[in-house]
């Protein structure tokens, strides 16, 4: 059974820094590559950055470029988001997803991932 499990969301005041973490199981994480997604109220699942399965690619919403970076490390099976300069409209639930694919590619549709994990709330205050 397939399991993608986020943890390190919180509350921080705008200007501060968050990482969240998502380990997954019951997959080659190798296999796979990786996003993170957001949900805030009353809005649609917005992507925010994926990595390829040989980790050299990543992708960001431009929103957040120059702020967050993606990251993973195979050997943990876990995935990353560094979170910086955080502002109050980054407020979402966070999620991890994974999506078979080709080993440089990186993916942004929600439709294009397989798997899906329970989310982390993140806050920003202003």
């Amino acid at each position: 059974q397939v399991q993608l499990v986020e943890s390190g969301g919180g509350l921080v005041q705008a200007g501060g820094s968050l990482r969240v973490s998502c380990v997954a199981s019951g997959l080659t994480f190798s296999n796979y590559a990786m996003g993170w997604f957001r949900q805030a109220p009353g809005k649609e699942r917005e992507f925010v950055a994926g990595i390829s399965r040989s980790v050299i690619n990543t992708v960001y919403v431009d929103s957040v470029k120059g702020r967050f970076t993606i990251s993973r490390d195979n050997a943990k099976n876990t995935l990353y988001l560094q979170m910086n300069s955080l502002k109050p409209e980054d407020t979402a639930v966070y999620y991890c997803a994974a999506a078979r694919g080709s080993y440089e590619s990186t993916y942004r549709a929600v439709q294009s991932y397989h798997y899906w994990g329970q989310g982390t709330q993140v806050t920003v205050s202003s």
